[in-house]
């Protein structure tokens, strides 16, 4: 989730100075112990300012991410090995690669959800692909000057991706860009599919050898606490059920029998149930027992801000292949911090019983909606 340093705390009153370290003229290890220890107390103030008590673990990931802003800023130093974070959902890793990332004095750096890099990969390397070399001009295009790339929520369900990501990773290393990853797996559980997993190997070499890898624990889910956090827009959104006529109506929501409306993503219509101004709304069907796919969810992230998903079903009795669609799409409405109303039947942990891996981190991204039940 997006995170943001406390108001107006005594780290952000010495951030001009704490930058200043960095100028022209100072002793190369005044900067990077400086720049180590900028980390170090960003993490410290924003753990404070949020009542959290820092886990083992995610204390030695914020050491290792200070020695890596350290080596950053030492020229003579060899590009800082690249960071793997990995644990189950709610334990702070991309709370860490978000701070880390605020924190970082550069700004030569991107962060990105991998969705939504994965797919302006895909389409820049169809834009260029007469080119001899497609990739390296998409990776011009994307990433210009950057020093530090952020990856959130890396996981691999396809090999024609994961053939890809091989190429990605590779180049990526050999512009000697820090990248830093988060992910619930650890990189022997990318790519699960039995079928594919060994084909996938190359890509976990190569991971295992160029990246420090993490495990992210402790015994606290950090998104349970997180309800009240005003500024996340996602955290607002509600879960309604069982979806009366007359929840509906108190809610300003379209009927259960709403028409098919077209709306036209790129270049092909995928059906909706309401359009007006910012709002959208659409039934499960629509969106995940259809062929759509994470850039459709980002285009129309562009143009609406508030979703309605209507008609949520026991995911254990759909197909695979739609109960993935649902773990992307709340991941993309979760990353670009969309309001949503989700309208089921059923309590949202029996609605939620599939048998995807990658249900764990749906589960908890929804539970932070606000529950509304009618017994009427």
């Amino acid at each position: 989730m997006p995170a943001h340093p406390p108001k107006r705390s005594r780290l952000t009153q010495r951030w001009p100075v704490l930058r200043r370290l960095f100028g022209k003229g100072t002793p190369a290890k005044a900067g990077h112990d400086a720049s180590a220890q900028l980390i170090r107390d960003y993490f410290r103030h924003k753990a404070n300012g949020q009542g959290y008590t820092l886990s083992h673990s995610q204390l030695r990931v914020i050491d290792c991410m200070a020695q890596q802003a350290s080596l950053l800023f030492d020229e003579t130093a060899p590009t800082p090995p690249s960071l793997y974070l990995h644990g189950s959902v709610g334990r702070g890793k991309s709370w860490l690669l978000d701070g880390f990332f605020q924190a970082l004095p550069i700004t030569q750096k991107r962060r990105l959800h991998f969705h939504e890099f994965f797919a302006q990969l895909h389409q820049g390397m169809f834009s260029h692909r007469e080119q001899d070399d497609a990739l390296a001009m998409t990776l011009n295009e994307l990433l210009l000057d950057c020093r530090v790339l952020c990856f959130d929520e890396f996981h691999v369900h396809d090999i024609g991706d994961a053939m890809l990501i091989t190429r990605l990773f590779k180049a990526l290393f050999q512009r000697r860009i820090l990248l830093l990853v988060t992910s619930n797996y650890p990189p022997e559980g990318l790519l699960p599919n039995p079928l594919y997993h060994a084909r996938f190997k190359p890509v976990i070499e190569l991971i295992n050898s160029r990246m420090q890898v993490m495990e992210v624990g402790g015994p606290h889910d950090y998104r349970s606490q997180m309800r009240n956090h005003a500024h996340q827009v996602f955290t607002q959104g509600r879960y309604v059920w069982p979806a009366t006529p007359a929840q509906r109506e108190a809610l300003n929501l379209p009927t259960e029998d709403a028409p098919a409306i077209s709306l036209t993503v790129g270049t092909r219509p995928i059906r909706a149930r309401f359009c007006e101004d910012r709002r959208v709304g659409f039934t499960f069907a629509d969106l995940c027992e259809q062929p759509t796919a994470v850039m459709d969810y980002l285009q129309l992230c562009r143009r609406f801000d508030h979703w309605i998903i209507d008609g949520l079903p026991e995911l254990g009795g759909c197909s695979i292949a739609a109960q993935q669609r649902l773990i992307n799409l709340i991941d993309v409405l979760y990353d670009q911090d969309k309001h949503l109303t989700l309208l089921g039947r059923l309590p949202l942990s029996e609605s939620l019983a599939g048998q995807v891996i990658d249900l764990a981190r749906t589960r908890s991204r929804l539970g932070q909606l606000q529950e509304e039940h009618s017994t009427g």
